[in-house]
């Protein structure tokens, strides 16, 4: 029994017919390569999907240790360059401000190795502090709570700086005193210049790790989104279960006795689906041209429970094949057994479905036709049989706005006139 009856396909007006194609025979139809349907060619090759998710825990994880290796890199780098230009903005103006008079109290290279030793001592202590900051949980502060907190630990820390600076120098090596001003005076002047250049630097230091901190967030809360999109992806997965397997198997029950060949052929179309929608259920995207093998496997299988009444127009462009766009699992079936459910078989005549596919403008359009309305229910038939929930276009819809966010489109439009067509747009995705 063929898919497609030739002598009663023009007893029914066609559905669609404005979409262009030609009607094919499902049992001759080349396949997306040549839309063929033979059983050698029905098991989907899980080497041709593919995952469209990085595992961004994975990959955070292993590029962590490089990011702290670049941290400190860029810390020792900032450390030592201000610190080296402070240096030598010191010697500097000592030199184009020494006298006759500071010159005979003592020589040049006193007075560098001198600055050398207070800029090394304000190097380690501006390093080891930040310890103390840490540990106090500074770094998490708002500015509104770090401000009067840095005030005081550059005026904590200068007081320190000054006071070993000071006391190594004129205490413990006994240098002569260079000013003409009392040491109190110098000492005091000394801790309030120490202090500015304190906050500057504890300033650039919060800087930094406010900006990394806003950073991280961010990363943590695109890693959430993306956590939240994964499991409301797999949760609209596990809505999408094939209705059609318990009346496949009561067809099956009914043809092994007629058409022994045909039964089996029709058990390896079963076995196919299953297969793919096992393999399928852990990826994001597969292959479009997977996708369309598995929507003629399911049409062949309704085939043997609607016979002459399921009637099939394919119009996939020659460009189709060669693109092999990725699209979200099962959502061509989807859209076909939505049409088939609701569109064929509330119907006691059947009718024409279409299914067309296009590369247009960097994208993959689908156009899944088929009778109907988008109203109520159009028979007391139909109304016992159920009106869509619209369950499973939704579902569709979500897993389009999840992988391929406002790019990607699914529309439900009433045309052509008497028919009801899903329409999808589908990016190119890399």
């Amino acid at each position: 029994m063929p898919f497609i009856d030739p002598g009663n396909r023009l007893s029914y007006p066609p559905c669609g017919a404005a979409a262009g194609g030609t009607p094919w025979d499902i049992a001759t139809a080349p396949d997306i390569a040549s839309l063929r349907l033979a059983p050698e060619n029905l098991a989907v090759n899980p080497s041709g999907m593919v995952r469209s998710r990085v595992d961004l825990t994975r990959k955070s994880a292993a590029s962590s240790p490089v990011l702290e290796r670049n941290k400190d890199r860029l810390y020792v780098l900032l450390q030592g360059g201000g610190w080296g230009a402070f240096l030598a903005m010191q010697i500097a103006f000592s030199t184009a401000l020494r006298d006759s008079t500071t010159r005979g109290m003592r020589d040049a290279v006193t007075d560098i190795a001198s600055m050398v030793m207070v800029v090394l001592l304000g190097v380690l202590i501006t390093h080891y502090s930040r310890r103390f900051m840490t540990r106090w949980g500074w770094k998490q502060l708002g500015w509104r709570a770090l401000l009067p907190r840095i005030v005081v630990m550059a005026a904590l820390l200068s007081l320190l700086w000054s006071a070993v600076g000071f006391g190594y120098s004129y205490l413990v090596v006994g240098l002569p005193w260079p000013s003409k001003y009392s040491p109190a005076v110098v000492i005091a002047l000394t801790v309030i210049d120490g202090a500015g250049l304190m906050i500057g630097w504890l300033c650039l230091y919060f800087f930094y790790h406010t900006f990394e901190r806003v950073n991280r967030l961010q990363v943590e809360q695109l890693r959430l989104v993306a956590n939240v999109k994964e499991a409301e992806l797999r949760a609209l997965k596990s809505q999408l279960n094939p209705h059609f397997l318990f009346n496949s198997l009561n067809s099956l029950r009914a043809l092994i006795d007629e058409d022994a060949p045909r039964a089996r052929e029709a058990v390896t179309r079963l076995a196919n689906m299953l297969r793919y929608s096992l393999q399928s259920g852990q990826l994001e995207t597969v292959p479009f041209n997977d996708e369309l093998r598995i929507v003629q496997d399911y049409l062949a299988l309704e085939q043997i429970r609607h016979e002459n009444r399921l009637r099939v127009r394919w119009d996939i462009g020659p460009d189709v094949p060669a693109a092999n766009v990725a699209v979200p699992p099962m959502l061509l079936q989807t859209l076909v057994e939505n049409a088939v459910k609701y569109g064929i078989g509330t119907r006691r005549e059947g009718g024409e479905l279409v299914i067309a596919a296009h590369v247009e403008g960097g994208a993959l359009r689908l156009r899944v036709t088929n009778p109907g309305t988008l109203a109520g229910p159009a028979s007391p038939a139909a109304a016992r049989a159920g009106s869509s929930t619209g369950v499973g276009l939704r579902n569709a819809s979500e897993r389009l706005k999840l992988l391929f966010g406002e790019r990607a489109a699914l529309t439900l439009v009433a045309e052509p006139a008497g028919c009801v067509s899903a329409d999808v747009k589908i990016p190119f995705s890399t």
